[in-house]
């Protein structure tokens, strides 16, 4: 059946040019901007104030629609150097007002333009609380997003492409978002007034497995004083070996670590008999928990946002931190010899693990994204702090 937007957006005569359709058969109209189109995935929650080039552009978040909670998106347009990875890895975006006229120094481009050119769809108008009210209560739902001007849509159609959408379960999406060669990375973190500048002076060899790496992990690394050379998701352990690294980097990545974990665990483990400093962050960290021994779950909502509270066991701190993870590591789980080293404040999950008395670490949250507060920015020197003691 064909159906037009059954009425008029609230306080306007105009009809809506985009749906969003859950696979219940909920149905959301708004305004279309950015690519015209159809895209099916999984619907999740940021709770992000800022970062919304950044969201889009993180690897993570392949085969995923995101639901901006903050009302303002847009209003600082997009630069190349916000960009985690060369194009836009979300497949849409949500959100409650259309995207303003943007205004900052540092901008080059509109928000819409910028994802028409990229392929990626957005919805504005929408009621962003009552959805996230329906992710938390309900789970991250399957959906399906349209945007087409001329506000015609196939309803049946659509409800049934969101139902047909796989989901993110047992889905090796690391493969479609790592690089297709190893490359070398030096650009350091972002400072005023040099802005980029690079690490000429590096002092640790760091093989960092790209899972879906963000290029401000990889900055961090940079800083940290490492020179790093990136493989892809599927190197194997000679590859990795092969480059006499200093220290082993396991990125965060998308999808459902298990599947992932096929081909990477033996990778890892193989490593860990080398006995050298391994970090990891998100995906990596439940690589990591894998090839250990533990198990990963499917979360009913995940952990998508800036303002995260995590304990540090051992530390006694709390930090604010940036998250973004659908699945995680079930610390009841964890094998003898494996330390649970960070917890979610807000529900408990495991945030972070390290093996007793040895250099291997890693952890859910993202230290690397600095959410107003740099709390967890220390990780990165604890890495460089081990892999400088190996050499005395």
């Amino acid at each position: 059946m064909i159906a037009t937007a059954p009425a008029p957006l609230p306080g306007t005569t105009e009809k809506p040019t985009a749906c969003l359709a859950l696979a219940d058969g909920t149905l959301f109209f708004g305004r279309g901007f950015g690519a015209t189109g159809q895209a099916e995935a999984e619907l999740c929650f940021n709770t992000a104030m800022t970062g919304y080039q950044e969201i889009m552009t993180d690897p993570s978040y392949a085969g995923q629609i995101v639901t901006f909670t903050f009302p303002h998106v847009g209003n600082v347009g997009v630069n190349p150097e916000d960009d985690e990875t060369a194009d836009p890895v979300a497949a849409g975006m949500v959100v409650k007002w259309d995207p303003t006229e943007p205004s900052n120094w540092r901008m080059t481009e509109e928000l819409s333009a910028w994802l028409s050119r990229r392929g990626r769809i957005g919805i504005g108008g929408l009621d962003t609380r009552r959805l996230t009210r329906a992710i938390r209560q309900q789970g991250a739902p399957h959906v399906a997003l349209a945007h087409n001007p001329d506000g015609v849509f196939d309803i049946e159609a659509l409800v049934a492409a969101a139902r047909s959408f796989a989901g993110l379960e047992g889905l090796d999406l690391a493969k479609d978002v790592t690089c297709a060669q190893s490359y070398r990375w030096d650009e350091m973190r972002w400072a005023w007034p040099d802005g980029y500048t690079r690490q000429e002076a590096p002092v640790h060899k760091v093989v960092a497995i790209d899972y879906g790496a963000k290029r401000n992990i990889l900055r961090c690394l940079a800083s940290a004083g490492c020179d790093v050379t990136v493989l892809p998701a599927t190197a194997t352990a000679e590859e990795v070996l092969a480059h006499e690294p200093d220290g082993v980097f396991l990125s965060n990545g998308p999808g459902d670590p298990a599947a992932t974990g096929a081909y990477a665990v033996p990778m890892i483990q193989t490593v860990l008999e080398r006995d050298l400093p391994v970090f990891g962050i998100c995906l990596g960290h439940q690589m990591l928990a894998l090839a250990l021994g533990a198990q990963t779950i499917k979360m009913n909502h995940g952990h998508h946002g800036a303002n995260h509270p995590v304990k540090d066991y051992e530390t006694g701190k709390v930090e604010i931190t940036s998250m973004n993870h659908g699945f995680t590591v079930d610390a009841q789980s964890l094998p003898e010899g494996v330390v649970e080293t960070h917890v979610s404040l807000f529900d408990g999950s495991n945030c972070g693990i390290r093996l007793k008395d040895r250099d291997v670490f890693s952890v859910q949250h993202h230290p690397e994204a600095s959410p107003g507060p740099q709390d967890s920015y220390y990780l990165f020197e604890r890495f460089a702090a081990a892999m400088a003691s190996r050499k005395g």
